[in-house]
């Protein structure tokens, strides 16, 4: 046998990536392809050595800023550690103040009396008053119906007259007796008799006057009289009506014709508040105000209101009507105080109080006391001198004894 070739291997072939370029009219297929290794164009190369340059500046930029920060770090944070705050103080001196307080209320009259029928039952007959009226005392203001007290009083009158003859002539009979009881022409018994007749006599007189003038008293309170002089408030008396004992009143009266004003006024305000202290009230419409003073203060504070009563005792004038709405004021003080900014005053559960600063420099609470606010500021009435450097504004924000740098609050020009 001969010798047998062995097969050969077939040559590998070399496996070549046909471009875009080459091959434009072949599909390639979806799938995980090498991407083309074609040759760069200038444009796109020019383009990355763009990007690469803005990075880099990015890059330096950044480093710089961080070795800004760390070199400038504790040169701030010294700076803020020794830093103090700045705040505004003024020195408000002491002004001329007068405090008052006010409080609202309505006008009444201070001695309202009301007038009805003190007789029997009877009709009203005439009025002679209308509300407004200034009338005095004794004047009559209605007059009721006396047609039956009238033959009354004519029948006791009588009566009267009747008794009284009765009685001289007892009395007569019985001084006759006493002449002749020497001579003994009559009995003691018989004279005794006589005597004790006069006496009997002589009281049924009384018995009939005084009859008599209760009748006259019923048939005189048929006239409606003015118990005081004073002003005529209201009148519901009519022509015709049925007036009784007990019954709605006729009139109104307002005795003297004197008004005050009844008001409520707040517990805390009640301490400060002195009988005969000097007040104003003001009504509606009207300019002027009404001088007074505290004529009363209540004894008691409204456990659900917590306001007390106040009455101010007025003079009598035609624009004082009672039910009117009014406002009134007194003054509790007129001396010099200091006044304040209402940002400079704050209050906790200890009470109103203020920051001030002292010669150290330091933030110092003080303790105040209000005792009025007006549109210049809070009146302080206790607490302070005035030289003192007070801080005005956002004190809430400082601590006692916190250092501060104090600026002096400019006065504006008035």
């Amino acid at each position: 046998m001969g010798a047998q070739l062995e097969p050969q291997a077939p040559p590998a072939e070399s496996v070549t990536w046909i471009g875009r370029d080459h091959a434009p009219n072949v599909m390639h297929p979806v799938g995980n392809e090498p991407p083309s290794a074609g040759p760069e164009t200038p444009r796109h190369g020019r383009r990355k050595w763009v990007v690469a340059l803005v990075i880099a500046a990015i890059a330096a930029a950044a480093l710089l800023w961080v070795r800004h920060v760390r070199t400038a770090s504790p040169t701030a944070g010294a700076a803020t550690g020794n830093s103090v705050p700045v705040v505004t103080v003024t020195s408000p001196g002491s002004r001329a103040v007068t405090a008052r307080i006010s409080f609202t209320g309505a006008l009444a009259a201070r001695y309202d009396m009301p007038i009805g029928s003190d007789t029997d039952t009877g009709r009203i007959k005439e009025i002679y008053v209308e509300a407004g009226d200034h009338v005095k005392q004794g004047q009559i203001m209605a007059k009721l119906d006396g047609a039956v007290l009238v033959p009354q009083v004519n029948r006791l009158a009588a009566s009267v007259e009747e008794s009284k003859a009765e009685a001289a002539l007892s009395a007569a009979q019985y001084k006759r007796a006493l002449g002749v009881q020497a001579a003994g022409a009559l009995s003691a018994e018989e004279i005794e008799h006589r005597r004790a007749t006069s006496l009997t006599d002589d009281a049924r007189v009384k018995v009939a006057v005084a009859q008599l003038d209760e009748a006259q008293a019923r048939l005189q309170r048929t006239d409606v009289r003015a118990p005081a002089d004073g002003l005529v408030l209201t009148r519901t008396a009519e022509v015709g009506q049925i007036a009784s004992p007990g019954g709605t009143p006729l009139f109104r009266l307002a005795r003297s014709g004197e008004i005050e004003m009844r008001g409520q006024i707040a517990e805390q305000d009640m301490a400060r508040l002195r009988v005969g202290q000097s007040a104003a009230v003001y009504i509606t419409n009207v300019a002027k105000a009404f001088d007074g003073h505290v004529r009363l203060l209540g004894a008691v504070i409204d456990p659900n209101t917590r306001l007390g009563e106040i009455r101010i005792a007025l003079g009598s004038d035609p624009a004082l009507r009672p039910g009117a709405f009014a406002r009134g004021e007194v003054i509790i003080d007129h001396d010099a105080h200091p006044v304040l900014p209402q940002t400079a005053v704050l209050a906790d559960v200890k009470g109103s109080y203020v920051f001030i600063v002292n010669d150290k420099s330091e933030v110092e609470r003080r303790k105040v006391s209000v005792i009025d606010t007006t549109v210049a500021g809070v009146v302080i009435g206790a607490g302070l001198t005035g030289a003192e450097r007070i801080v005005t504004t956002a004190a809430g924000f400082l601590r006692e004894g916190e250092r501060v740098s104090a600026v002096q609050l400019r006065e504006s020009a008035p």
